[in-house]
């Protein structure tokens, strides 16, 4: 980076706030319901950056004015100090982002009889099952909503698909061994909610404390622990060349569908391309914030609709969608092999301070459904995330990446997914409790929160 330079600090601090100004979804929801004054987080940003003396406090600068908006998805990632490693040529499932790091620790096996159950090898999913009264509770753990959590199922996949190791893979032979490992991550998923099943469980309970996140495969996940038909929530784009792009695509994907649908399917497909092209014309509508930056409401609207966390529809039945080549672009669970309502009875889902993102939105779908009883303490806030990659801004001294929302979820009580989910039976989960003290709190409210769930799937 070179000597320090307080000035061009000064001058990625400027980019940082147009940048939000033009690509944060969520600026007004931290301005008009957060109530964060914008123009005085700046300001302290800067005299922060003012008063430092080396690179370090300047990133701290930085550091602090990020920890100020409540989106965890707000964030600058900086550049690694370490030299990069060399290339040793060939495909490799580390080279290409798969790693266990993102892996959340199970804690319900520190729960007072828990027996594992045994699943097949190479089964990514914790499940056991614990005795409790007239309950058989089984219990599976989800550490991560992605299949880029577990380098096992890489190997797999590569094997699979007969790929050739000593090969470079390129962006289409990535992409091929990601829908392999998410497909394998389905029936894995089905696996152990058949085992605990067959081990005779009559509740289930899911375990994604400290679970992170991951990808649209979450609208899979819930669906296949519930028999109700989940309806997604609402999505909300921020205007500009992001989702212009993004709409332009998905019409253009389904004209190409409608070209070969049958006649009863090209009435809704043709109503969809019309929805998607107002959605387009509505993305050219740039809304300037500078209003949101003295604290008031722009005139204009900076968000668009964008139809659902699902998609194009709200909600589907994937027995009657699944065979049309064409039902992925309308409702995106469909892109994974997944079986609706695998589970059937009484559900709980365990939640914590570290659950964020996918595992945020799981436990929200799921609770907005009235489908499963929430248990833990609220989780961390990361709303919707980033469609087709996001709005990365580099910042060109530091080299800092600004990543922000682009895009804002709305659950089906009005809440802004960024605010998190509150526990129907709230847990004192601490962020220093190690999986075991979690555990033992939990064994605490096993049996309010199992005959919350008996009283909930009797309505």
């Amino acid at each position: 980076m070179g000597p320090f330079d307080r000035q061009a600090w000064l001058e990625d601090l400027g980019e940082a706030r147009a940048a939000l100004s033009a690509k944060y979804a969520g600026l007004e929801w931290e301005v008009i319901e957060r109530g964060v004054d914008l123009s005085a987080i700046f300001a302290t940003a800067e005299d922060r950056i003012g008063h430092a003396n080396n690179d370090w406090e300047a990133r701290r600068a930085f550091e602090k004015l990020m920890d100020r908006f409540g989106d965890k998805h707000v964030l600058v990632r900086w550049p690694s100090t370490k030299p990069p490693e060399r290339s040793l040529g060939g495909l490799s499932c580390d080279g290409m982002g798969y790693t266990t790091e993102m892996q959340a620790e199970p804690l319900t096996a520190f729960l007072p009889g828990f027996v594992p159950v045994p699943l097949p090898v190479g089964n990514v999913f914790p499940t056991g099952v614990v005795a409790r009264g007239l309950h058989r509770v089984g219990m599976i753990k989800i550490p991560v909503f992605m299949a880029q959590g577990f380098p096992s199922l890489c190997e797999l996949a590569i094997d699979d698909i007969h790929i050739d190791r000593t090969r470079t893979c390129d962006e289409d032979c990535q992409g091929r061994i990601a829908g392999r490992a998410e497909y394998v991550l389905t029936t894995q998923f089905e696996a152990a909610i058949e085992a605990v099943k067959a081990a005779g469980a009559n509740a289930l309970l899911i375990d994604i404390a400290g679970n992170g996140g991951g990808t649209e495969w979450v609208g899979a996940a819930s669906r296949m622990v519930t028999p109700v038909r989940l309806e997604g929530l609402r999505n909300y784009f921020v205007k500009g060349p992001l989702w212009l792009r993004h709409f332009a695509q998905q019409k253009h994907d389904l004209e190409n569908a409608r070209r070969t649908a049958r006649r009863a399917d090209r009435e809704l497909l043709t109503h969809l391309i019309e929805q998607v092209s107002e959605r387009e014309r509505e993305a050219r509508e740039v809304c300037d914030a500078g209003a949101l930056w003295e604290g008031t409401q722009p005139s204009c609207r900076r968000l668009g609709d964008a139809f659902f966390s699902t998609g194009l529809l709200s909600s589907a039945d994937p027995g009657a969608l699944r065979a049309k080549p064409w039902a992925s672009l309308v409702f995106s669970p469909l892109q994974y092999p997944y079986r609706e309502g695998v589970w059937r009875g009484p559900l709980l889902v365990v939640v914590d301070g570290r659950s964020a993102s996918a595992a945020e939105h799981f436990a929200a779908e799921l609770q907005d459904n009235h489908a499963a009883v929430i248990v833990g303490s609220p989780t961390a806030g990361a709303g919707c995330g980033h469609t087709d990659g996001g709005t990365p801004t580099r910042l060109s001294h530091s080299g800092g990446i600004l990543e922000v929302s682009d895009c804002v979820r709305i659950r089906l009580n009005g809440q802004n997914l960024a605010n998190g989910v509150q526990p129907d039976l709230l847990v004192g989960f601490r962020e220093s409790d190690s999986a075991k003290r979690r555990a033992f709190l939990l064994n605490e409210k096993l049996d309010i929160a199992l005959d919350a769930a008996d009283a909930l799937g009797d309505h």
